[in-house]
C-alpha cells in the first residue's frame, strides 16, 4: 500500500511537458490552502500510483488528479476538480460539468495531443526548487 501525505491531493502530470509545468506553477502559485501535491507520471512513483488505481498507461497522457481513499479524476475532469479546490472565482468552474464529459475530454484530448507541438518538451522532468520541494513526492 502507497503512503501519502494526510488531507492533501495528488496531482500527477506530464513532467516533460511545458505547458504541464507552467500548469504546476500556477496550482503552486494559487494553492492557498496547501492541498495539492505532485508527482510526474513518468516518475517510479508516478507509475506506482497509476498500476494502483488501475489506471491504464492509455491514460497516463493526462493529468491525474488523485484523492487517496476517496476517488480519482482525469483529463477534462481533473482540471475541473483542481480549479474547484481553489475557491473564490474558481468555484464557478463547475459550470463546465453542464458540458457533456465526451465533449470536454474531445477538447482536452485535442490540447493533449498537440501541447508538444505548441508549447514544447523538455528532455527530462523538471527539478523544483528548494522553495518548493515540499510539494512533490
Amino acid at each position: 500500500m502507497l503512503n501519502f501525505p494526510k488531507n492533501k491531493k495528488i496531482i500527477l502530470f506530464d513532467g516533460v511537458c511545458n505547458l504541464c509545468n507552467s500548469a504546476v506553477q500556477y496550482i503552486i502559485k494559487h494553492d492557498k490552502k496547501d492541498v495539492f501535491r505532485f508527482v510526474a507520471l513518468q516518475s517510479e512513483l508516478g507509475i506506482a500510483i497509476c498500476k494502483h488505481l488501475g489506471v491504464s498507461f492509455s491514460k497516463m497522457d493526462s493529468i491525474i488528479l488523485y484523492n487517496p481513499g476517496v476517488s480519482y479524476f482525469y483529463k477534462s475532469s481533473a482540471a475541473i476538480e483542481i480549479g474547484r479546490n481553489f475557491g473564490g472565482i474558481w468555484k464557478l468552474i463547475s459550470i463546465c460539468r453542464i458540458v457533456p464529459i465526451f465533449i470536454s475530454d474531445y477538447v482536452y484530448d485535442y490540447v493533449a495531443k498537440n501541447r508538444y507541438n505548441w508549447y514544447g518538451k523538455k528532455e527530462s522532468c523538471m527539478i523544483p526548487t528548494a522553495e518548493i520541494r515540499e510539494k512533490f513526492l
